[in-house]
């Protein structure tokens, strides 16, 4: 079986990680700063670091330590490009009654998943379960039992503060509504929800339009996401000191996504419709009808010519390419409003989230979605109505990552494992030029950059293309541009039977740059420190300013340490042979 290895990669067996396109050749005869990490197998604990410079210890002492300690060695320069990887939990881990079910089938899930060397999980915290008894009436217990399960396995944690209706998106299997006290005021002013231009009233989440609002028992709505996370943070105080919560992702819309939700399968949007503004609550309609008047148009109304849910851009006079609204005046004028809005919604959340956090050895996290339908056309339509202001000669991403920076937050972005080939023709996606967009405009406002699949992958092909986008240079000495780290969407049975697990094995090996499991952060960059209060010195307004198009990060065509075709069933009938020899 070695030589078949062999002769599909002789680096499996000659002991270097040499890979086309690579800017560094390692071998290991030539390690030269190697950390040897010493673990407890009994009690699976983390032991001091020992460095030791393998030129000072022979091969047959180097061996006995290793069989003696478990050793690990790993190399500095791979090192620096090390992606740590993490798996977000079932939905409905924690049921709609407040109860963590089938604890032990998730615990074999987990003892399980450890073995691919995974870093962490993730997991949604419901709004809709936590608050559902009343206002302030928060209940943590099924939330604490699945952490203590989560910390035993020595996995790290991001929580999602999951402010968001679960079910009505993509890959939604449960149904979580929010709070049914909030719906209850929803009942006699539906206008707390998003409405598009028929009134039809979408209960996903809150409308932004109510952020500041005190309509929810004597609160705003962003006192009560205030009051949520103090609440997470008092709770969870022995998980956060820990280092078990490694990440706060502030859900901020939709699907925890900083966006209007102007795509919902309950709205019956179906892919690759353009979508539709979501902006004709009183509120926000009261807010426009003053902006146009303070400038003077008091004729200019919210959009009427925008189409309808599935239709595409040609359809409707809004959108056309050569004449539509969107590129004159008025048009110019309502989509900057409707984008500054989402920006500022963005905005006074996060910076809630970081006073609350203020001080705790975690990062502050939020997502964006990935909207790469009618990315190839003029108008970008379903980006628009999602609140995204990005065209052809305008940047749409920039602001959001320049509030991220204020925040000191991680932009988390969507689709990671998507190429353009694989999109219907018809639909105009652009995937590809899309994340390195998103992610250049990331990582030239000098904020840290992670991401998710959109949609579950367990082929080579789509987790190739995941680790080009999170080291689209490839392997080199310094480790940039490399992305923060990767959430795989999501644990399942169907992620760990065979072979599907053994390919998953290999990406989390290509992820951690074909070094072990590394479980001190530090090593790679990624030590956690103290989180920093909200920077103030820049006006939001001098974000929205600055659109100017600026050309992406270069990418390789491929990744420098891609998945082989058969790699991964080789290596599952090798460790099967290997069992059985044993």
């Amino acid at each position: 079986m070695t030589s078949v290895l062999g002769i599909m990669n002789p680096n499996l067996t000659n002991g270097r990680n040499l890979h086309k396109g690579s800017s560094i050749f390692i071998r290991a005869e030539e390690s030269k700063n190697r950390v040897r990490w010493r673990f407890s197998i009994k009690e699976v604990s983390l032991r001091t670091p020992q460095a030791t410079a393998s030129s000072e210890v022979s091969s047959s002492t180097t061996e006995k330590k290793a069989r003696e300690f478990n050793t690990t060695t790993y190399d500095d320069k791979m090192l620096t490009n090390y992606v740590p990887v993490y798996v977000m939990l079932q939905l409905g881990v924690i049921t709609n009654n407040n109860v963590l079910e089938n604890e032990e089938n998730l615990k074999k899930q987990l003892k399980k998943l450890k073995q691919s060397q995974v870093d962490g999980v993730m997991v949604d915290v419901w709004w809709g379960i936590v608050e559902s008894k009343g206002p302030k009436q928060y209940q943590w217990s099924a939330y604490r039992n699945l952490f203590k399960i989560v910390q035993s396995f020595g996995l790290k944690l991001q929580a999602i503060m999951s402010f968001h209706r679960c079910g009505g998106n993509i890959g939604d299997d449960v149904n979580i509504p929010i709070p049914k006290w909030v719906l209850e005021i929803g009942e006699s002013n539906p206008d707390i929800f998003y409405t598009n231009k028929i009134g039809n009233r979408n209960k996903e989440c809150l409308s932004l339009s109510v952020d500041n609002l005190s309509l929810f028992k004597g609160r705003t709505a962003v006192e009560m996401y205030r009051d949520y996370m103090m609440s997470f943070r008092e709770n969870m105080e022995d998980f956060i000191s820990s280092g078990v919560i490694i990440d706060i992702e502030v859900g901020l819309g939709p699907a925890g996504e900083l966006r209007y939700p102007s795509y919902s399968e309950t709205q019956g949007w179906v892919f690759p419709g353009i979508g539709e503004f979501q902006c004709y609550d009183k509120y926000l309609r009261s807010d426009y009808e003053e902006e146009v008047r303070r400038i003077g148009h008091p004729e200019w109304k919210l959009p009427q010519n925008a189409g309808e849910y599935n239709n595409i851009p040609q359809e409707t006079g809004f959108f056309e390419y050569s004449n539509g609204t969107y590129l004159k005046e008025e048009g110019k004028f309502f989509l900057s409003w409707y984008s500054r809005k989402l920006l500022l919604h963005g905005d006074q959340i996060l910076d809630e989230a970081n006073k609350v956090f203020l001080g705790c050895k975690l990062k502050l996290a939020a997502k964006v979605s990935g909207i790469h339908w009618w990315y190839k056309t003029e108008s970008h339509a379903a980006e628009l109505t999602a609140g995204y202001y990005n065209l052809k000669n305008r940047d749409g991403y920039r602001a959001i990552a320049k509030m991220m920076r204020r925040h000191h937050a991680i932009l988390n972005f969507t689709c990671l494992e998507m190429k353009n080939t694989e999109q219907p023709a018809k639909a105009k996606s652009g995937p590809q030029e899309l994340v390195q967009q998103v992610l250049s405009c990331g990582w030239r406002e000098g904020i840290e950059v992670a991401g998710e699949n959109a949609l579950p992958r367990f082929d080579r092909d789509g987790y190739n293309q995941i680790i080009l986008n999170a080291r689209p240079n490839g392997i080199n000495q310094d480790g940039k541009p490399r992305m923060f780290g990767f959430t795989y969407l999501r644990l399942s049975d169907k992620l760990l039977r065979e072979p599907n697990f053994t390919t998953f094995k290999t990406f989390m090996k290509r992820m951690h740059a074909n070094q072990e499991y590394c479980p001190e952060p530090g090593r790679y960059n990624h030590e956690l420190f103290p989180l920093e209060r909200s920077r103030n010195d820049e006006p939001l307004e001098k974000f929205l300013e600055e659109t100017e198009p600026i050309d992406p990060f270069p990418w390789l065509e491929e990744t420098d340490m891609s998945i082989r075709p058969f790699e991964s069933v080789l290596s599952l009938l090798r460790s099967t042979f290997l069992r059985k020899k044993s």
